[in-house]
């Protein structure tokens, strides 16, 4: 019998939920789902005769304020928060249902996710997990922001962010994702605006459904909605973010990656540029991971 780390793994029953788009301001209702092995996760949408979009980086649309997917011109937008949980808490398999085109924001964390899926609960599945497995080092550079992936045997992020504001300045991470490092240290950190731009981003068609229970408002000199969950909760969202974003490689990865003042764009485009070079990543399970020899060597013993 297999370790559970090594299987892939699925919500254990159905849970259900509702609540408000961010940008959109729509009502939602969704629910989570069992899937099976193998399948990866994907969104559903049952206004729309429940057309699916798995939630992979060659179905990324636009990014600027949110991750977004479509597939034949049908919308799924700002996908991150789920997505970070569902990698935090080792979910490889699920249907998201949703009737309307946006995520609901709940409470700007990926908290309240975290907590749905815990009541869902996790189980085991008779599959080996598959990794991505980074090879080779991939570095994208865009002015001042950065984003890197290097070689390592387990999945870590780190992040540095810099802002012009007395309480954010510049603050840096680094998170390993093993030992419920992710439900402690990352999950409950929430999405952050500055009260300044709040007029212009309206003007955009954005924003229209955030209130101060669903993000930390910034004014010129402090918060309006106090207090701050974690002294450097706003560095942690980023990885939050982060970690949503790259969850569209499809897989959990192995490697570790060094972002900057990186933000969706960045995230996404990384996660497409690999992709398409396969000298840069191979799957592996865990067992294989384990076994140093170099993988042409594992196959020829396969065979």
């Amino acid at each position: 019998m297999l370790d559970s780390s090594y299987l892939e793994q699925t919500v254990a029953s159905v849970v259900e939920f509702s609540g408000v788009g961010l940008h959109s301001g729509a009502p939602v209702q969704m629910r989570l789902l069992p899937a099976p092995a193998g399948s990866g996760i994907v969104f559903r949408r049952t206004d729309l005769d429940n057309f699916e979009i798995p939630a992979t980086g060659r179905n990324v649309a636009k990014v600027s304020y949110a991750t977004s997917l479509m597939r034949q011109g049908v919308l799924i937008s700002t996908t991150e928060h789920l997505l970070s949980a569902f990698i935090g808490l080792g979910v490889d398999n699920a249907v998201v249902e949703l009737d309307n085109l946006e995520l609901p924001i709940l409470d700007g964390s990926a908290l309240p996710f975290v907590e749905m899926i815990s009541r869902a609960g996790v189980r085991s599945q008779r599959r080996k997990r598959t990794y991505l497995k980074i090879l080779r080092p991939y570095e994208l550079r865009e002015g001042d922001k950065f984003i890197a992936v290097y070689p390592a045997n387990q999945y870590s992020v780190s992040y540095a962010i810099n802002f012009p504001h007395p309480l954010i300045g510049s603050e840096a991470l680094k998170v390993e994702l093993t030992n419920g490092s992710y439900v402690e240290q990352i999950a409950s950190a929430r999405t952050f605006g500055f009260l300044e731009q709040q007029h212009a981003m309206l003007n955009m068609g954005l924003i229209r459904g955030a209130t101060r229970e669903s993000c930390i408002v910034l004014t010129a000199d402090g918060i309006d909605n106090p207090p701050l969950r974690y002294p450097d909760e706003f560095v942690r969202h980023k990885i939050l973010d982060l970690i949503g974003d790259l969850a569209l490689f499809g897989k959990r990865i192995l490697g570790y990656v060094k972002a900057d003042r990186a933000g969706h764009a960045m995230h996404t485009a990384i996660v497409s540029r690999i992709l398409r070079d396969r000298s840069y990543w191979e799957e592996v399970t865990l067992d294989q991971q384990s076994d140093s020899r170099p993988t042409s060597e594992r196959l020829a013993m396969a065979d």
